[in-house]
């Protein structure tokens, strides 16, 4: 199933099952609150053990792709070549990056403007959203890197389709400038 329409399908029932939730009881919203950051407080910690081992394994393969061009910012796109082991660093650091503006929105959309019911789903969504990451399941799980664990990973689509990087030796040697091989 699309990763989209499974996190909507899962926020529509975190819904349901919200709204019979009585959050007007002090008692439950604490443990609301407390079950919301004991699951963010997991995934942090998930992701700074990942940066661990990523810098432990330290596998430094050469990693080469091209990286699509955003229609928002004409500069980015181009060859890129790295390792596997800064990739990851930089996959995770995405991940964790989306942890903390997560819980930033939500502690503005709690504490300022008094919402409850998204604790409950955001606290549901940040377990989910751990356990589909790719650096959790190479690092977690240990399973191998292919398919769609293979590096650079793709990215399901999205609104304006999917951009995901090239790796084929053709776009890899068109980025670097060097000259197509003539055919006889």
């Amino acid at each position: 199933m699309n990763p989209a329409v499974q996190n909507l399908v899962i926020s529509l029932g975190a819904m349901q099952v919200a709204r019979k939730i009585p959050f007007e009881d002090p008692q439950v919203l604490m443990y609301v609150r407390i079950g919301y950051i004991a699951s963010q407080v997991i995934c942090i910690a998930v992701y700074l053990y990942i940066s661990a081992q990523i810098k432990k394994k330290n596998d430094t393969t050469v990693l080469k792709y091209v990286e699509p061009k955003n229609a928002l910012n004409p500069d980015s796109g181009g060859l890129v070549v790295t390792t596997n082991r800064d990739y990851d660093l930089e996959e995770t650091s995405k991940l964790l990056r989306a942890v903390y503006m997560g819980v930033a929105m939500m502690g503005f959309m709690h504490f300022y403007m008094k919402f409850t019911q998204p604790l409950f789903i955001q606290g549901l969504m940040g377990i989910k959203n751990l356990l589909e990451a790719k650096p959790v399941a190479l690092y977690i799980f240990n399973k191998p890197a292919e398919g769609d664990l293979k590096r650079p990973f793709k990215q399901p689509p999205g609104l304006f389709g999917s951009s995901n990087p090239a790796t084929d030796k053709a776009s890899i040697d068109a980025a670097e400038g060097k000259p197509k091989p003539k055919e006889e």
